[in-house]
């Protein structure tokens, strides 16, 4: 192994670690709201991935930037939808329309 690989991959396994140890340590309360301040985090990974896969010059890059930006493009999406369930909580409830003689729904009288 070259020494350049393995000093990226030394890079890597570090950054997994602290990683996982960060998030780890926030309360199952704060990661919706986490994940919904991530975004743009993720966004600049997947600038990232698609700068990096115009440098790629073997299958091996290609297949690593793609499935990079394809990872960062969930992450983002999936941060959006999740952002999204959560502020739907805070809406108002539609009031419940009362159901119309004709509209397909029989009342009691009419099933008796």
């Amino acid at each position: 192994m070259s020494p350049e690989l393995l000093s990226n991959l030394g890079l890597f396994v570090l950054a997994l670690l602290v990683g996982f140890e960060v998030i780890s340590k926030i309360p199952a309360t704060l990661h919706t709201p986490m994940m919904s301040g991530a975004n743009s985090i993720h966004g600049v990974v997947l600038v990232g991935a698609v700068l990096l896969a115009g440098v790629a010059d073997s299958p091996a890059g290609y297949v690593l930037t793609f499935l990079a930006a394809a990872f960062a493009a969930m992450n983002v999406v999936g941060g959006y939808v999740v952002t999204d369930r959560m502020l739907g909580m805070f809406r108002a409830k539609a009031p419940a329309r009362p159901a119309a003689a004709g509209d397909g729904q029989q009342t009691s009288e009419v099933a008796r």
